[in-house]
């Protein structure tokens, strides 16, 4: 039977299903940071897991690796619980926060949801920030999304890792999905995780581990599938965005979910560069069709059915 990973004191993971990525709360005597929010439907829990957390203390840091929904979709809500919060995301969508711009936001695009929320500093890559009584280094870490950061405490040799890096692989690799190339700010991104050495991995989805090179030789493999093949990677993106959607709503009629589907750019995007001449409507029931046989969802009556 395997045992958790230990973690130094005064830092506590919340290990949150797919459709919210992973929170961080990072407590010491001056101060109480969480690192990610969590999904827009997961709110309430995330609010219930900090309350129980915190014991009455007040959140006073919200820190954000990156600003895709299943990061950012609970910032709105801890802004207003903790009135004093303060909040500091990457500089690069700064701009695109302060006016709130879905689609450079990724949000409208994606066919997710995100309440506008405000932020009060940026968390610029170069920086050192003292949280839980642990240095943590800001490494700008590019690929799955342009802007993501990742923090390194080297003396713990701790790294949040965001989706930069999982145990089984990556997040997927965004700018790939509207034919801006990637792969290589992956691949970069990977050696710098590399040279920082870690000795315990906490991912932005799934449990936190130790197996550093094993999951380095396995991110490093599908990276090079996906380089050599970026049709697969398509399919893989276009899976993640279809069970992303499931995951939220449980279950929804086949005419709705396709309905929903058509609205969204990035299946769009990736139905004309990668639909081998299908019309949408076909590609799109061979994506479900391929998430059906993987055992991730299931067709009920007209219905699909996440699984």
């Amino acid at each position: 039977m395997s045992t958790r990973p230990a973690l130094p004191p005064g830092v506590t993971v919340f290990e949150r299903g797919w459709l919210s990525a992973n929170n961080i709360l990072l407590c010491d005597q001056n101060s109480a940071t969480l690192v990610d929010s969590g999904y827009v439907t997961h709110q309430a829990q995330t609010l219930a897991l900090l309350d129980q957390a915190l014991q009455g203390r007040p959140l006073d840091l919200l820190v954000n690796t990156h600003l895709h929904s299943d990061h950012c979709g609970g910032n709105q809500a801890l802004q207003t619980h903790y009135p004093d919060l303060q909040t500091w995301i990457p500089p690069g969508l700064a701009s695109a926060v302060h006016g709130w711009h879905e689609d450079a936001l990724s949000y409208k695009p994606s066919g997710q949801n995100c309440p506008p929320f405000q932020f009060t500093d940026v968390l610029q890559p170069g920086s050192t920030h003292r949280w839980a009584d642990l240095d943590w280094q800001v490494h700008a870490a590019p690929g799955h999304d342009p802007h993501s950061v990742i923090l390194f405490a080297p003396e713990q040799r701790l790294l949040m890792s965001a989706d930069a890096l999982w145990q089984n692989g990556f997040g997927v690799v965004f700018p790939e999905l509207v034919g801006v190339d990637a792969f290589d700010e992956v691949a970069q991104t990977l050696d710098l995780i590399e040279r920082l050495e870690p000795a315990t991995i906490i991912p932005g989805h799934g449990a936190v581990f130790t197996e550093v090179a094993t999951a380095m030789a396995l991110a490093r493999s599908k990276l090079e599938g996906f380089a050599k093949n970026p049709e697969k990677h398509a399919r893989y993106g276009a899976k993640v965005l279809l069970k992303f959607k499931l995951l939220e709503w449980g279950q929804i009629s086949r005419d709705d979910f396709e309905t929903w589907a058509l609205s969204v750019s990035y299946l769009c995007e990736l139905h004309d560069r990668f639909g081998q001449g299908h019309d949408h409507k076909t590609w799109l029931s061979m994506m479900l069709a391929e998430l059906e046989r993987s055992g991730a969802m299931r067709v009920q009556e007209g219905m699909l059915v996440n699984a």
